[in-house]
């Protein structure tokens, strides 16, 4: 008698289970990545073990080498250009000091954006003196309007999503750009001005999903409207949990399932990148653009 209750209650968990798995809905196809090289090579900041970061330099020198995508981080000057800078500040990429919200384009264009690379541990500093400037978004996306942009918005407030929205638009690039911010009321912001562009995921979005799939329930996921990729690291820190490993075989196979792309951040070492193509992820970021092309032959 136990025992056909238990198997009752075993066949209805599996009906419950095959009802909301069918109800969930993949990730629709974007334009963003059918054009794409798989697994992708996201040049990280434009390479930034190779050249100094976020400047045209970079973004050139990714091209030069044949990246799938440039990779850039954007806030907004105090008088509303949006500007390729990974800090809040200009402290620790060029020879200035201050917030780049509180400066105007014309102060930001004085600074020395080549000032701070080194690749010898600081005995020279090879692109000092050149004339290298902090650029516009709208200067990318003019000098390279048919490549394929991974846009991360780094600044909260003031909010710059419609400037983001409105720059993309103007381009013709909204099925050129992939747009990501670590912050959740960015992303909600983003997509709902603009929701014909391809967005990532940020971490509260993630989780759920990692947990069911460790879970071996990952089929159970409804991914977000208007979500398109996960760009995750391959460990992370969760509360209680401690370090988590986030890129398993099983996480990639199930997050593809559902049309999610997955890019992992930010991987510069061969033996790392020749593990995680062992999974079959669709792309990296990387600093070593040079290092990943080689390693696939390209």
């Amino acid at each position: 008698m136990k025992r056909n209750i238990a198997l009752g209650l075993l066949g209805l968990l599996l009906l419950v289970y095959l009802f909301l798995a069918w109800r969930v809905e993949p990730v629709p196809a974007h334009p963003f990545f059918e054009g794409l090289e798989n697994p992708s090579v996201i040049a990280h900041q434009g390479g930034e073990w190779l050249f100094p970061s976020n400047t045209m330099v970079a973004m050139a020198g990714a091209m030069a080498l044949n990246v799938d995508v440039l990779e850039m981080d954007i806030h907004a000057t105090s008088d509303g250009v949006l500007v390729l800078i990974h800090d809040d500040t200009v402290d620790r990429t060029t020879d200035g000091t201050g917030l780049v919200k509180e400066m105007t384009f014309a102060e930001l264009r004085e600074l020395d954006a080549g000032y701070y690379w080194t690749d010898d541990d600081g005995a020279t500093y090879p692109y000092r003196g050149q004339g290298i400037v902090i650029p516009s978004l709208d200067e990318i996306m003019t000098a390279f309007p048919d490549m394929w942009l991974n846009v991360e918005i780094k600044q909260q407030e003031p909010s710059i999503t419609a400037a983001t929205c409105d720059l993309i638009r103007q381009h013709g690039l909204s099925e050129r750009v992939l747009l990501a911010s670590f912050h959740q009321v960015v992303i909600e912001e983003f997509r709902a001005a603009c929701p014909e562009v391809a967005t990532s995921m940020v971490a509260a979005e993630i989780r759920p999903f990692w947990i069911l799939n460790t879970l071996f329930l990952g089929r159970l996921y409804q991914p977000p409207a208007n979500a398109h990729a996960f760009q995750v690291p391959e460990r992370s820190t969760l509360p209680v949990l401690g370090e988590v490993q986030v890129i398993t075989p099983r996480f990639v196979r199930n997050a593809q399932r559902h049309n999610i792309t997955v890019h992992v951040w930010t991987i510069n070492e061969v033996a790392d990148m020749e593990r995680l193509l062992a999974t079959g992820i669709d792309g990296l970021i990387t600093d070593r653009p040079d290092l990943m092309l080689e390693l696939l032959g390209r």
